[in-house]
């Protein structure tokens, strides 16, 4: 990917076999420019123009709903995210795991917490949650792939960065180990977005009307994830 301005707009151009080019704001607060591999850099600067006003707005939302980020202590009491509940941390002394959600609590061994330190603990959330990130959206991903007509292949659970899930052309599919942070509707909501990319690899509204079809409140689900998604992290 190149990186490439426009007054004082920064941006990614993605290239691709796609048929149209579009914008998005990812994750991270990235501009990126998904575009055909034939198209001129000259006509994406032209469209980067016109779509301005549209950039500024949406960075601006970003802004406001990152400031909702919450950075967490790893110390007794402090609250952690499954499935769309606060679990309440509890550190213990004699467990084998080194994280595990057992009576309404995440019980966190005091060794990582007080010896090993972030990293640590972070390794074990996300062990956790990716864990329990499979048990969860594999039959998830086996109800809602018929409904949709698509045969995906391998499911995984990984750290994707600014992306809650990706498929790619061979039929396989990722997710982010956050995604077991967000309610069970939401997370139902990223699969039937995901699975419907094997449909329409862009977000036109061909692509929106195939998911509309399996979650007619997507909408509503997708503005849920916009504005709760910055507090999903450890």
């Amino acid at each position: 990917m190149s990186r490439q301005r426009v007054r004082d707009i920064e941006f990614e151009i993605k290239r691709s076999h796609r048929k149209t080019a579009d914008i998005v704001i990812e994750r991270d607060g990235r501009v990126l420019v998904r575009a055909p591999k034939s198209i001129k850099s000259e006509h994406i600067h032209r469209i980067v123009e016109a779509k301005s006003y549209w950039i500024y707005k949406n960075l601006a939302e970003w802004k406001d709903l990152n400031a909702t980020r919450i950075l967490r202590e790893y110390s007794n009491g402090e609250g952690f995210l499954y499935l769309g509940r606060s679990y309440r941390l509890l550190l213990v002394s004699r467990q084998q795991e080194a994280l595990m959600l057992r009576d309404g609590r995440f019980c966190l061994r005091r060794d990582l917490a007080e010896k090993r330190g972030k990293r640590s603990i972070q390794a074990a959330f996300r062990e956790f949650y990716s864990a329990r990130g499979l048990e969860r959206i594999v039959p998830r991903v086996r109800y809602f792939a018929p409904k949709i007509e698509v045969v995906p292949k391998r499911i995984a659970i990984k750290d994707l960065g600014h992306r809650w899930a990706s498929s790619s052309p061979n039929g396989n599919l990722a997710f982010h180990w956050k995604c077991t942070m967000a309610p069970p509707k939401i997370i139902d909501y990223i699969i039937v977005h995901e699975l419907c990319h094997f449909r329409h690899a862009d977000h036109s509204d061909a692509f929106w009307n195939e998911v509309d079809k399996v979650l007619p409140d997507y909408r509503e689900r997708k503005e849920w994830l916009k504005k709760n998604g910055a507090a999903m992290d450890v």
